[in-house]
């Protein structure tokens, strides 16, 4: 595994100069989901395996690989279930056309009539009318929960991506020990190879040669545990992504780019409060619950009242409809329906007319209705008490994260003066050995020191990189379709 480090030490960081910008790495699936989307129309597609261009960074291929992980297709799932519930209720909601069919057998009188046979086809249709019909109020319902499930998905996304962040972070840091550790390594190899020469010249020890082994055999061991450090990195990513996309040593000298939302403490609580899933699937979950409440009164208050209204040939001399025509509207359900009822055989002497019905039940005792209300009732107080934790919650995790932002850039300044301390200490070894009053030992301690304050820099900005992710993810402004566009702002608002 490679790393890009800082040049000879005469020579200023990289590190410290280092940009932090975003690269295009995918076209025209980048489609930017700036805002929460209302219908099914603008929520997020179905995620499609992408391969990455022969230039990506690894960066960018993980960010590919992403969108084929198990938890981006589960949350895709997921989001395509809440949109296949709202096909449905939109189906139950509109016209419903049905045709049937039925066969009768008579004779009358019993005892010297004939047996005659007829059979009926009937068209009937239905359509939900009145703007209180639990239907339409299914397919609001259903509405709602196409939205919150978009900001789920569109949280779950932003959840692996952070995930995805840290996992990076981790492999950057197990890449840089490693390399740290094969640096010291090699010179307290250095230093056990001039004890040996020193020993036999008389000049050291024998426990101090043993100290000196002791500290080879120890920073062998180190280098060791490092290696398997690296090995469980990239575990970690292939657990997070179901595959491990990068080379056997990919250059990972490329850091995390800031996702730092901008805006103050008041600006980032209200965006949270705002487009935050779990405060948005409570307020879905209120209306729900005002819904149900409004139904439970309109049934305790309203009886269950159908009027139907029949033309057509309504008798015969056989007892048996002719051709009719009838509707009916029941005011409970708020259902309109037709009917057309046509006999296979033309009945005899029908008899034509108009019949106008007006039907009502009533509970007397036994009745639930209000029960039912005040349990409606009660889920309204519990919805509206489920919303205000959820605010809450979402400020105090707005406030926590927004904190340990920065508190992470606050370490920065220090990180980054360590870092030119330790370049004056290597520039200054060098001159001392150029004027024969140093060893070459003390440049490589010195310039090992130099390598432990960039790598020290350089997991610096990884946290306030994988802070502000963590910031960006709790004020809802992670958006991961975002990180491929081009040119996308260090440390401003997707």
């Amino acid at each position: 595994m490679t790393h890009a480090y800082p040049p000879p030490p005469l020579a200023p960081t990289v590190l410290a100069r280092a940009t932090l910008t975003l690269t295009l790495v995918l076209g025209p699936v980048a489609a930017a989901q700036s805002a929460a989307p209302t219908l099914p129309a603008q929520a997020p597609t179905m995620a499609t395996p992408v391969t990455p261009t022969p230039a990506a960074t690894p960066l960018d291929t993980l960010l590919l690989a992403l969108r084929s992980a198990p938890g981006w297709r589960s949350a895709d799932l997921t989001y395509r279930a809440a949109q296949l519930q709202l096909d449905s209720a939109r189906l139950r909601a509109g016209l419903n056309l049905t045709a049937g069919g039925s066969g009768t057998l008579t004779k009358a009188p019993w005892d010297s009539g004939d047996w005659t046979g007829n059979g009926t086809l009937t068209l009937s249709a239905s359509l939900p009318v009145l703007p209180w019909s639990p239907l339409l109020e299914g397919v609001r319902s259903a509405e709602r929960g196409v939205q919150t499930a978009a900001l789920d998905l569109r949280g779950a996304r932003a959840g692996l991506t952070t995930q995805l962040w840290q996992a990076y972070a981790g492999l950057r840091a197990a890449g840089d020990a490693l390399t740290l550790a094969d640096a010291q390594l090699a010179l307290s190899t250095q230093l056990l190879a001039a004890g040996r020469d020193q020993r036999a010249q008389g000049l050291l020890t024998e426990s101090g040669l043993l100290d000196r082994q002791a500290a080879q055999e120890s920073a062998q061991a180190g280098r060791d545990r490092a290696a398997r450090a690296v090995t469980q990195a990239r575990a970690a990513l292939t657990r997070l992504l179901g595959t491990d996309p990068l080379p056997a040593t990919p250059d990972l000298s490329r850091p995390l780019p800031d996702l730092t939302p901008a805006g103050d403490e008041a600006t980032l609580v209200a965006r949270a409060l705002t487009a935050r899933p779990e405060v948005r699937r409570a307020q879905a979950t209120l209306a729900d619950a005002q819904a149900a409440r409004d139904a439970a009164a309109l049934a305790a208050r309203l009886p269950d009242v159908t009027a139907s209204v029949t033309a057509g040939q309504l008798a015969s001399a056989s007892g048996a409809a002719g051709r009719t025509v009838s509707g009916s509207l029941n005011l409970t359900t708020g259902v309109l329906g037709a009917q057309v009822s046509v006999p296979l055989r033309e009945p005899k002497n029908p008899v034509s007319g108009v019949n106008l019905a007006l039907s009502a039940s009533l509970p007397i005792l036994g009745s639930t209705e209000g029960a039912a209300l005040k349990q409606a009732e009660l889920g309204v107080q519990q919805a509206a008490l489920a919303l205000d934790v959820a605010r809450q919650g979402a400020e105090l995790d707005v406030r926590t994260r927004l904190q340990a932002s920065q508190d992470e850039r606050g370490a920065l300044d220090a990180a980054r003066t360590r870092v030119r301390a330790a370049e004056l200490t290597v520039q200054a070894a060098q001159a001392r050995l150029d004027a024969g009053l140093a060893t070459r030992l003390d440049v490589a301690q010195a310039t090992l020191n130099l390598t432990q304050a960039t790598q020290a820099l350089s997991a610096q900005l990884d946290r306030v990189s994988v802070a502000g992710a963590a910031l960006a993810q709790a004020t809802a402004d992670l958006d991961p379709l975002l990180l491929t566009i081009p040119a996308l702002p260090s440390g401003g608002r997707p």
